[in-house]
Parts: structure tokens; sequence; C-alpha cells
């Protein structure tokens, strides 16, 4: 498993959470994107439409917070899929992080790169372009585009049961 070094986990410590006025706002369209997975596969929001999604961020690739919280989505991934939700995360990790990630973890959704941070500057999963790590940071999607909910303080270690029960509340 890779150690976070010092600075990078004292930065990850230090990140507040998130209010919600940095985050996109419940009922507005979420930005359009385009981000490679672990495969090298192009995913995009056009090819969800129609579908709910859970956009998780997480600060980085087989680090302790993140497999515990990944771990905890893959095990409750038949959860998500009787309520018909995909669930993709996404780090600053390249492809082939994210793959030794998958394979690691057995993970039964994709994990997407975006190394450039130009989707997660938009929705505020980083603070600046040149952020070692991303926030972590949810959003729940609905098939016409727009944010059913977000999660600006996620706990990794409860983030699925969290998630699950806000869809089983959903009207």
């Amino acid at each position: 498993m890779h150690r976070l070094s010092a600075a990078l986990l004292a930065f990850v410590l230090a990140t507040p959470a998130l209010a919600a006025s940095e985050l996109p706002a419940i009922g507005t369209a979420f930005p359009s994107w385009s981000l490679r997975d672990h495969t090298g596969t192009v995913v995009t929001s056009e090819s969800l439409r129609g579908k709910t999604y859970l956009l998780w961020y997480y600060p980085k690739a087989q680090t302790p917070g993140c497999t515990i919280e990944g771990r905890g989505l893959r095990d409750d991934f038949p959860s998500f899929q009787q309520r018909g939700v995909e669930i993709l995360g996404v780090s600053f990790d390249d492809p082939r992080a994210n793959a030794t990630f998958v394979t690691a973890e057995q993970f039964p959704f994709r994990l997407l790169s975006d190394t450039d941070r130009t989707l997660a500057l938009q929705v505020g999963a980083a603070a600046s372009a040149d952020a070692p790590v991303s926030r972590r940071v949810s959003f729940l999607v609905g098939p016409d585009g727009k944010v059913i909910k977000t999660y600006g303080m996620v706990i990794p270690t409860t983030h699925a049961a969290d998630v699950l029960a806000d869809l089983v509340a959903k009207p």
C-alpha cells in the first residue's frame, strides 16, 4: 500500500469540510464531463444520461481512508445496483494507479482520472489546479443530469450507508 508523505497527510487532514455553497446546488445541472476510466476508456456525463450515478471523489488510490470508503461502496454494490445507481470513483491518479486499486480491492465499479482537475475545480473537489489530492466529496446525480444530493463532509466508514439511506428516503 502506498504511504502518504508527511506533507500530503498534513494537507489531507487540514482540508476543511466544504460549505454547501462551494458545491453544486441540489436541483441544478451537474457540469458536463469526460474522463478516462482505469482501463483507459473515456466515460462522459452524456453516456450516463438516463441513469442515476454516484460520483465520489477520493484523495488518493490505495491510501487508508480511500480504501475503507471504496470497500464500503464495493460491499454495498448490490444495494446500489438494485436502486439503479452506478458508482464512479474519481481521483487525480492516472488510470494505471486506479487500475491497480481496482484489482487490489476487487472493485466492481469504474475509477476515473481527473488528472487535470478540470471537473474537480468546477464542483469544489479541488481548491486549486495544483492541489496534490482531491477533497473527499461526492455527488448523487439523477437521470436528468441534475444534482440530487451533495456530500461535502464524507466519512469513509459510513459513506456507502449514508448514500443508501438517502436513496431509500428519496421520494
